[in-house]
């Protein structure tokens, strides 16, 4: 007996040993995805930690995506560049190089890995980033023979109310909506619009296709080629303040379609496999976007992008405004399985869209036409980012959210 309680003492003192053990080595600080405690150096925000990065530990990048983003970055610098956070940077953006892209950008900023805690419980270092483009559409000015689905510009009956002036909480955040009578009501959704034909909108022009009609919406900008030969520049002005909604879902609860083989390619077959319930699909999106004609533009510039400024292929990114400032450089590392995509690419942060929320949460801009639309339609990747923020700043400064 007294050997078994001896054993039975054992036993509790190794219990209260490994539980004091345990009670020493409980993380103090926030956790990381891995569940272990982030470094003591780590920056917290609202919206995310910042985790320091050795800028020659980043993922590889080859030279000349550096120099693609030093173009995209000068470009940004034409509208920031008198700011105080952006002033040195893009100062000697001026004079950096092909060859010395890649040192201007490890001098002047410094690297931090993101990771999200939007999800306070579950914070992540890997969020989605798709791609976009720019599409070539053809159309008239004029309705005629196949030109018969409209592009829109913004409606004259078309009221937006900045509910800032209501409450400082209410910051940015906007109504859309007309007046009927002495009420303000929601504006019409996609299914409202396309089945009416007195819209108070002027017409831009008509294409002949309105999947890609529809599509340009999602893009929010393109070229439309002319019946008489000239081009026509379209660009995002307004929209009917709807919430966007991806089609993929529908297909996929409705059409048998699986997220694996989702993308703008297997949407179109299956529009042409089934021409009669197009309208049923593109209106489950009540979304709906409204243009502008984009005039005095190169044939050689990209789209402009929210922040006013051409997008580079392969450089630019649409970012969520509600955490970012435009104008931010990252460095990306992107996997995805089916189909298989990886590459590591340093971005500016030009663009917005409806459907990008997140904070690890970028659009891609890969260019223009039907090669990069093809690359652009079947982009789902997983992402990991790092932010560089200009040296001497910190990085609430370069974030919306703080």
């Amino acid at each position: 007996m007294q050997a078994l309680l001896q054993r039975i003492g054992f036993a509790a003192a190794a219990c209260a040993a490994l539980f004091i053990a345990g009670c020493s080595t409980a993380p103090k600080g926030p956790l990381g995805p891995d569940g272990n405690a982030l470094p003591e150096n780590v920056v917290t925000t609202a919206a995310a930690y910042f985790m320091p990065a050795d800028f020659n530990a980043l993922p590889a990048v080859r030279p000349a995506d550096w120099t693609n983003a030093l173009t995209a970055f000068r470009a940004s610098c034409t509208v920031m560049g008198q700011e105080s956070l952006w002033t040195k940077a893009c100062a000697n953006a001026q004079f950096a190089t092909d060859e010395t892209a890649e040192s201007f950008f490890s001098t002047y900023f410094e690297a931090y890995e993101v990771i999200s805690r939007e999800k306070a419980a579950s914070p992540t270092d890997t969020g989605l980033m798709t791609g976009y483009y720019e599409p070539m559409l053809r159309g008239s000015r004029r309705a005629h023979g196949p030109y018969r689905y409209p592009l829109y510009g913004v409606p004259e009956d078309l009221i937006t109310v900045d509910l800032t002036s209501l409450h400082p909480q209410l910051k940015g955040l906007r109504l859309k909506g007309k007046v009927v009578g002495n009420r303000l009501v929601p504006y019409d959704t996609r299914r409202e619009i396309t089945a009416k034909k007195d819209v108070k909108a002027p017409v831009l022009c008509w294409v002949d296709d309105p999947v890609d009609a529809f599509f340009l919406q999602i893009q929010g900008s393109g070229r439309v080629l002319l019946d008489d030969g000239t081009w026509m520049r379209v660009g995002y002005a307004d929209q009917n303040g709807h919430p966007y909604r991806a089609i993929g879902g529908w297909l996929i609860e409705n059409a048998g379609l699986t997220r694996d083989e989702m993308s703008m390619q297997r949407i179109r077959r299956w529009v042409r496999e089934n021409p009669k319930r197009m309208r049923e699909l593109l209106n489950t999106n009540p979304n709906f976007v409204f243009f502008e004609e984009r005039v005095g533009m190169g044939e050689a510039d990209g789209p402009l992008g929210a922040q006013a400024v051409p997008l580079t292929p392969g450089a630019s990114v649409a970012v969520d405004r509600r955490y970012w400032k435009l104008g931010v450089p990252f460095v990306t590392e992107v996997t995805q399985d089916n189909p298989a995509m990886a590459f590591a690419r340093p971005v500016i942060a030009q663009d917005t869209g409806g459907a990008i929320s997140g904070v690890i949460r970028f659009d891609y801009f890969w260019g223009f036409g039907d090669i990069a639309g093809a690359q652009a339609g079947r982009q789902k990747s997983r992402a990991h980012a790092w932010v560089l923020v200009p040296r001497g700043m910190k990085p609430s400064d370069i974030m919306m959210a703080r």
